[in-house]
């Protein structure tokens, strides 16, 4: 995949997730926020010659957890994002799913 092609799905995954922040859709936010972040471990997984497990965000999310070469601040990002709601559908205060993912690329030097 090209880099401006990934980094332009990536920005437009992130906007989407802004914008349902903003109309108050949280759920929304935070299912574009990890489409956002399985691009990104996508092209890292690229960059390692490691085939993806499959396109789902989530998949690549689970299988990257574990990636020798996945930095320790990529885990604790990718674990953020795997974590499921509680019974309010909440996530603890301090996680903020959208500037997470927005971060993952730096981190993981892309």
């Amino acid at each position: 995949m090209a880099a401006v092609e990934w980094e332009t799905r990536f920005e437009a995954e992130l906007r989407a997730a802004e914008a349902a922040r903003a109309a108050g859709n949280e759920g929304k936010a935070r299912v574009c926020a990890r489409r956002a972040a399985g691009i990104a471990i996508g092209e890292f997984l690229r960059r390692q010659e490691c085939p993806a497990p499959s396109p789902s965000a989530y998949d690549r999310l689970r299988f990257v957890a574990d990636h020798p070469a996945l930095p320790p601040a990529a885990r604790r990002i990718v674990a953020h994002l795997v974590l499921r709601v509680d019974e309010n559908f909440q996530l603890p205060e301090e996680i903020d799913l959208i500037a997470e993912a927005r971060a993952l690329p730096a981190v993981l030097k892309l």
